[in-house]
């Protein structure tokens, strides 16, 4: 099936493990939460019992350097992309006041990006993401 719209999260390449899920996990929310007309309908098991609703099309994960990260960041804000963001001081906070606060913080045109997260027109997000391969 071939979907209008793209879905991609860039990853910082030099982070740990659980650093790259944590990141993708928070930014995978972000695009939910954005766009909830790209989710899906419920999941149903066999027994009859529903599960939550996932997005309705891939999400393409990519392994990025800082240089990748802050390229997609600039293209996504001139192409009007839905951003997900994530930088490296959200590290250290417990909730989401705090990690909007930390990333107040940062500098506007150079944050310190550990993830990003874009979605819009399959071109734009392409456009955005080159020079990002697909994680490992």
């Amino acid at each position: 099936m071939q979907f209008d719209t793209k879905v991609a999260i860039l990853v910082l390449e030099d982070l740990a493990v659980w650093q790259k899920l944590n990141v993708t996990a928070f930014l995978a929310t972000g695009i939910a939460g954005a766009a909830p007309e790209a989710m899906g309908e419920p999941y149903l098991d066999a027994a009859g019992r529903e599960h939550a609703r996932l997005l309705g099309q891939p999400i393409m994960i990519h392994a990025a350097s800082p240089e990748t990260l802050a390229r997609a960041y600039r293209q996504g804000i001139e192409r009007g992309l839905t951003r997900a963001v994530y930088v490296r001081p959200m590290f250290a906070t417990g909730h989401d006041a705090a990690n909007r606060e930390a990333f107040l913080a940062e500098p506007a045109e150079a944050p310190d990006l550990v993830g990003l997260a874009l979605r819009g027109s399959r071109k734009d997000v392409d456009k955005a993401t080159k020079g990002a391969s697909l994680h490992p």
